[in-house]
């Protein structure tokens, strides 16, 4: 069950209540309420320094909590251990890029979490290979990531991601920087994975040609949600520069969201 629908009715797979966080002494996220179902595919939008990868690395734990409660899979993140549920692929930037590693051995990393003691068998290695395929980096599997494009690149943290099979797959930014082609196999990629049941969290600066996966959008600003229901995109808005969607719930005298703001 997917869409709105989904949050309310399906299990949830992510749940933040009231959450606060904050980078230094800089309140970032100022008690944000989601809430991602399972089968859902959510867009988390909005400017640069809006809270939005903040928000994905409160999920996964990189970024304390202040206040408030974060759950996977109904279990409270502190006592949450079954990270090979989760894939996370995160911004190409703040990935190590310059790791002097084979595409395999990149790729291979990501599925230690299903090994029985960190020892490869016939079918991690099968889904190493088919992780690869996936994305279309088959034929540069011995080649070093240092020799990639930035698109290449992204791709091999796609597979990596991958390889272990998740259950939540959430990614930051997976489009930024990244050229058409590789964008279009991101896509199709993704598409599989939630054609297959795969929950999906994205932060993203535009929909682009991901739009029609994405059941949900939560429009972030200043760390608040503005906006939590169909894509901006989807509400007549068609995302021109300057046409305005306020949040049915948004206090009065919010300030209206301008779909501009979020490419």
């Amino acid at each position: 069950m997917t869409g709105t629908e989904g949050t309310i009715m399906g299990e949830p797979v992510i749940s933040l209540r009231q959450v606060t966080a904050e980078l230094g002494a800089r309140p970032v996220l100022r008690g944000i309420d989601l809430t991602v179902g399972r089968g859902e595919v959510v867009a988390l939008l909005g400017a640069n320094g809006s809270g939005k990868s903040t928000a994905v690395r409160t999920i996964i734990g990189q970024v304390p909590v202040t206040s408030g409660t974060v759950e996977l899979f109904g279990t409270p993140r502190r006592s949450f251990r079954d990270w090979a549920r989760v894939g996370y692929v995160p911004q190409r930037t703040t990935a190590a890029g310059g790791v002097p590693a084979t595409v395999t051995e990149i790729v291979s990393s990501g599925r230690l979490a299903r090994t029985r003691f960190g020892v490869f068998r016939r079918a991690d290695r099968e889904a190493v290979r088919g992780a690869l395929e996936l994305v279309g980096m088959a034929d540069r599997a011995k080649d070093s990531v240092t020799a990639l494009s930035g698109g290449q690149h992204q791709r091999v943290l796609i597979a990596r991601a991958l390889v272990a099979e998740p259950e939540l797959l959430i990614m930051d930014e997976p489009m930024a920087g990244v050229d058409l082609a590789s964008q279009e196999v991101l896509a199709r990629t993704l598409e599989q994975q939630v054609a297959a049941g795969t929950t999906v969290l994205l932060v993203l600066h535009e929909l682009g040609p991901l739009e029609p996966l994405i059941d949900r959008a939560v429009v972030l600003r200043d760390g608040c949600v503005l906006h939590d229901g169909p894509p901006p995109r989807a509400v007549g808005q068609h995302a021109l520069p300057g046409h305005d969607h306020v949040h049915p719930h948004a206090p009065t005298g919010a300030e209206p969201i301008r779909t501009g703001l979020l490419s």
